[in-house]
C-alpha cells in the first residue's frame, strides 16, 4: 500500500524494477560500447578506410544527431501511447536497433572497392545512431517518470550504472576476447584486461553511492573521484615514459583502476539530469523529460564525436596512422561482424526485460505541443541544464579519446618513439587535463539536494 508521500510523487521502488531498469542500459552499451570502442579501429584496420574520412565521418554523423535527438525528444514529449510514454520505444525501437547493429561490420565489406566501402560506413553508422537515439532518448526519460524521490534516484542511477558498466566491461574485454576466439588466434589477456579494468571502480563505488553522498557531499564526492583518475593517469604516462610496460604489468593495472575512478563521475552525471528537469518543471509547470534527455544525449554523443574526430586525425599528424601500422588486434573480417551480432542481439533480449520491468508514475503531456523554438528557450533559460550539458561534454570526451588507443597501450614498446608519444598522449595527457576542468564545471553546479526538496514539494503542492 502507497505510504501519503508515494501518492505524491516520492514513490518507493523495488529491486526488482531498479534491475528492471537497468537491464536497458546494459542492453544498449553492448551495442553503444562496440562503436565507441571498435568501430574507429574496424573502419582503419579491418576495411583500411583513410583515418582522416573515418575522422569526418564520426564527426558528421554526431553533428546530423545535434539536429536529429532535439527532433526525437520533442516528439516523445508531444505523444503518450498506450504501452507507454517511454517504454514504447524500447519495443518498437528495439527491433530495429539489432538489425541496424549486426549490419555495421558485414564480413562482405573489407571486399569490395574503396567507394563503395566509403558508402557503406556512412549509410550504416548513420542509420545506426538514428535509431539508437529513439530508444536511447525515452529510456533515460523513464527514470524521472518512476519517482520524485531524491534517494530512489540515487538508488536506481546507481543501479542504472552499475549494469551499464557490465555492459562496458563485457564489451570492453569481451570483444578483443571474442575476436581472438573467433579468428582462431592468441589470446592477448593483458590487452583485454587493460581495456576492461578501469570499469571494475563501478561494481564498488556505485553501490556505495548513497553512503558516500552522506560522508562527502555531492561535490565532494565527485572531487575525490577526479583527483585518483588524475593520479592515474600520470602514473601510466610516467611508467609508458620512461619505463617498459611490460616490466610494470601490476602497477600499470591498477593505474588503469585509478583512472576508471575519475571517469566514473561520467557515469555519476546522469543523476543530475532528473534533478534539471526537475527544476524546468518547477520554473514552467512542464516536465519536458525527453527534451532535458535528448538534449543530454546530444552533450554525451558531444563528447564521443569530438573524440572520435580528434583521435584518428590528430595521431595522424603526430605520426601513427591506425591505417597502416600494425593492428593491435585481429583483423578477420568474420570475427567482428560474428561478435557484433552476438552483442546486439543479447542486446535486444535485455530491452524486452527492460520494457517489463518498468513503471511509469509520473508522465505528463502537454496541453499543447512543446515547439522547437520553447525547447531552446528552456535551454537558455536552465543554467543547471547548461553547466550539466558542459559536463557531460567534458567528461566522455575524456572517456572516449583514450577508449580506442587503449588496445596500443600494452604494445607500447612495439612502436616508434613517434608513435609511442601519440599513444601516450591520447591515453594520459588529454584525458588528465580534462578532467580538471570538469572539476572546475561541477564547482558552479548549484542545486543541492535540500534545494532539490524544497522545489519537489512546492510542485506537489500545485497539485
Amino acid at each position: 500500500m502507497s505510504t501519503s508521500n508515494e501518492t505524491k510523487g516520492f514513490y518507493k521502488l523495488s529491486w526488482l524494477q531498479r534491475i528492471g531498469y537497468g537491464s536497458g542500459d546494459l542492453a544498449q552499451n553492448l551495442i553503444f560500447q562496440t562503436v565507441a570502442c571498435y568501430l574507429m579501429l574496424y573502419l582503419t584496420t579491418v576495411l583500411k578506410i583513410n583515418p582522416a574520412f573515418v575522422s569526418g565521418l564520426i564527426l558528421s554523423v554526431r553533428l546530423i544527431d545535434c539536429f536529429w535527438s532535439p527532433v526525437v525528444g520533442r516528439y516523445i514529449d508531444n505523444r503518450n501511447p498506450k504501452l507507454g510514454k517511454y517504454r514504447t520505444y524500447l519495443l518498437y525501437g528495439g527491433i530495429p536497433l539489432t538489425i541496424a547493429a549486426c549490419l555495421l561490420m558485414l564480413p562482405q565489406a573489407a571486399t569490395w572497392s574503396t567507394s563503395v566501402k566509403l558508402i557503406y560506413a556512412t549509410v550504416s553508422y548513420t542509420v545506426l545512431s538514428m535509431i539508437y537515439s529513439v530508444v536511447n532518448i525515452p529510456y533515460g526519460s523513464i527514470m524521472a517518470s518512476m519517482t520524485r524521490d531524491n534517494d530512489e534516484v540515487l538508488k536506481l542511477t546507481s543501479t542504472r550504472m552499475v549494469c551499464a558498466n557490465i555492459g562496458q566491461i563485457v564489451v570492453q574485454a569481451g570483444f578483443p576476447i571474442g575476436l581472438a576466439i573467433v579468428a582462431h588466434t592468441i589470446i592477448d589477456w593483458n590487452q583485454a584486461l587493460f581495456m576492461a579494468i578501469g570499469t571494475i571502480p563501478a561494481f564498488v563505488i556505485l553501490p556505495s553511492l548513497p553512503m558516500l553522498k552522506r560522508w562527502l557531499g555531492k561535490k565532494g564526492l565527485y572531487y575525490l573521484l577526479l583527483t585518483i583518475g588524475f593520479v592515474g593517469f600520470a602514473i601510466l604516462f610516467t611508467i609508458g615514459k620512461f619505463f617498459d610496460v611490460a616490466e610494470l604489468n601490476t602497477l600499470i593495472q591498477t593505474a588503469k583502476v585509478m583512472t576508471g575512478v575519475g571517469l566514473l563521475v561520467g557515469s555519476l552525471m546522469w543523476a543530475l539530469v532528473p534533478e534539471v528537469i526537475t527544476e524546468a518543471e518547477y520554473r514552467t509547470g512542464n516536465r519536458p523529460a525527453a527534451t532535458v534527455n535528448a538534449l543530454a544525449g546530444v552533450a554525451f554523443k558531444a563528447g564521443f564525436s569530438i573524440a572520435g574526430w580528434i583521435t584518428p586525425l590528430v595521431m595522424g599528424m603526430i605520426g601513427f596512422d591506425l591505417a597502416s601500422e600494425e593492428s593491435a588486434l585481429p583483423v578477420d573480417p568474420a570475427a567482428w561482424f560474428t561478435v557484433t551480432c552476438v552483442f546486439a542481439i543479447v542486446g535486444f533480449v535485455l530491452l524486452l526485460y527492460c520494457f517489463t520491468g518498468c513503471k511509469e508514475r509520473i508522465a505528463t503531456t502537454p496541453e499543447k505541443p512543446v515547439t522547437y523554438g520553447e525547447m531552446f528557450a528552456e535551454f537558455k533559460a536552465n543554467k543547471c541544464l547548461q553547466l550539466v550539458l558542459s559536463i557531460f561534454v567534458t567528461v566522455f570526451l575524456a572517456s572516449f579519446i583514450s577508449a580506442p588507443v587503449n588496445a596500443y597501450y600494452t604494445h607500447l614498446a612495439e612502436y616508434s618513439v613517434t608513435a609511442q608519444n601519440a599513444i601516450l598522449v591520447f591515453t594520459c595527457i588529454i584525458p588528465a587535463v580534462l578532467l580538471i576542468i570538469v572539476g572546475g564545471l561541477i564547482y558552479k553546479y548549484p542545486l543541492t539536494d535540500e534545494r532539490l526538496d524544497e522545489i519537489n514539494k512546492e510542485i506537489e503542492a500545485r497539485g
